[in-house]
């Protein structure tokens, strides 16, 4: 009877760790399917790819990298062509629910300007969704822009500070000019494309480039 009695709990005690190891390793197999980090991308034209066969733009190559290298990290690109510092920031909290980023790409400001609107409303703007993708747990790279000079050096030298002091204020990782190399090239025009404001395919590696040094650390 105690021999019939051990073996049952012997049976009972392989049956529930069989269960138990196959629960744990099935937890196991989930977590390594989900990627470890997820980069949000909140920019306008010059990451949505405007002009650009898909799949060709620097946020599609950050995503092509990243898989090349291994490296669980899931891009979404959010960025909407002509859009203002105002539309992201309207835009940035169902995002921000929805994706549950680890890092957040501010890309916005270029159309406040070419819209003259004031650059204290681009400034609180930035400063309002760095705060809010920080709050949500996400680390923020702001990608800096700059004017042509014909806008007036005051006003290009407003606008480059305003990316410098929100980044200083809520201690977020910067990328000074985000088109160095392609828009301050020998030949300027060689890397747009025919309107003169977007850049090309070629430019797109260029853009990658600027990027990727100070986003790794983030990742």
């Amino acid at each position: 009877m105690q021999d019939a009695q051990t073996k049952k709990h012997r049976r009972h005690f392989i049956a529930s760790s069989l269960a138990l190891g196959l629960s744990t390793l099935a937890s196991g197999v989930q977590a390594q399917a989900r990627p470890a980090k997820h980069v949000l991308v909140v920019g306008d034209s010059l990451s949505a790819e405007y002009g650009l066969a898909r799949g060709t733009g620097w946020v599609a190559l950050l995503a092509q990298r990243l898989a090349q290298h291994q490296q669980p990290v899931q891009v979404t690109n959010a960025s909407v062509s002509g859009d203002t510092t105002s539309g992201g920031r309207a835009r940035l909290p169902g995002l921000l629910s929805q994706h549950k980023p680890s890092v957040v790409i501010i890309e916005l400001g270029g159309n406040d300007a070419l819209r003259g609107l004031p650059l204290s409303g681009t400034r609180d703007n930035l400063r309002w969704m760095t705060q809010a993708a920080q709050e949500a747990g996400a680390k923020v790279l702001l990608l800096g822009m700059q004017m042509p000079p014909n806008y007036g050096r005051q006003y290009a030298q407003d606008f480059e500070q305003l990316f410098a002091s929100v980044a200083q204020e809520r201690k977020a990782a910067l990328l000074p000019f985000f088109l160095q190399g392609v828009a301050d090239g020998k030949d300027p025009l060689a890397l747009f494309q025919a309107d003169r404001i977007h850049p090309n395919a070629q430019a797109q590696p260029l853009m990658l480039e600027n990027v990727w040094p100070v986003l790794r650390p983030l990742l």
